[in-house]
């Protein structure tokens, strides 16, 4: 059973799975697919293009698949994705893609606090977590199980590694590797991300591998150059060296020092 509230506003082509509840005054516009057991609040846009999963959650004044924020927008078709079991808070705003490529992409379960946004043609992996008014440019790319702290402005195009955390109230303008912890203005690395490893089920022997390709790169006072064939020296074939070095390899921005 779908429980929509008599004062919302759903337009007949929306797609809406079983079990989803639609709060009053909310706006449903045509294009939209609303996946099973998903809970819409109150005064919330689902603008066209939407494409959310099941058992999402988005509270009161949120935003979903708004226009572009880009003066090259065209008005062509584009959209923006949601995956199952995230959780977005009061006055989120989250815009589609635009001709780039084509969409804004949320994981799975992620979490993205009060008024917190994401530009177009971003790509949040699974599992991320963006605190209360984190504000996020565009084409930027975050992987699974980073978090970034309040109030914290993300550059466009900027990436930023699987397991990171950045603090709040910082600004990132130049690409995070993955598993630190990074913090100070300018941003740089404070570190790994312990905690987080930890919580999410890192061994101490990973940790360690994981600190010792940290400490050619950053503490070694070699180059990146010469860091990069000292890790390929000493940690063949590991898989954390070749994320590390892949993630370097890949920068337009430059990494954070």
């Amino acid at each position: 059973m779908i429980n929509i509230h008599p004062t919302a506003v759903v337009d007949p082509a929306a797609k809406i799975g079983e079990g989803t509840t639609i709060g009053a005054f909310a706006v449903i516009y045509g294009n939209t697919v609303i996946g099973k057991d998903c809970r819409i609040g109150p005064h919330v846009c689902v603008y066209e293009g939407a494409r959310i999963g099941e058992r999402v959650t988005i509270h009161q004044g949120a935003s979903i698949s708004h226009i572009p924020q880009d003066l090259k927008y065209a008005g062509e078709e584009s959209e923006c994705f949601i995956g199952d079991d995230t959780r977005i808070h009061e006055f989120v705003t989250l815009h589609r893609g635009t001709v780039d490529t084509r969409q804004t992409t949320i994981g799975k379960n992620c979490l993205l606090m009060a008024y917190s946004h994401v530009a177009h043609d971003c790509r949040l992996g699974n599992n991320v977590i963006l605190a209360n008014g984190v504000q996020v440019g565009g084409h930027v790319k975050i992987d699974d199980f980073s978090i970034v702290g309040g109030t914290t402005p993300v550059h466009q195009f900027c990436k930023i590694g699987k397991y990171c955390m950045i603090g709040g109230g910082f600004r990132v303008v130049q690409d995070v590797p993955p598993y630190i912890l990074a913090g100070h203005e300018p941003l740089k690395f404070e570190g790994l991300n312990l905690i987080g490893l930890r919580r999410n089920g890192f061994s101490n022997d990973e940790i360690m591998r994981i600190k010792k390709i940290y400490e050619l790169i950053y503490l070694s006072h070699l180059n990146m150059t010469q860091a990069r064939e000292q890790i390929n020296q000493k940690f063949a074939g590991d898989r954390f060296a070749e994320e590390i070095l892949k993630f370097i390899s890949e920068t337009t921005r430059g990494i954070i020092r």
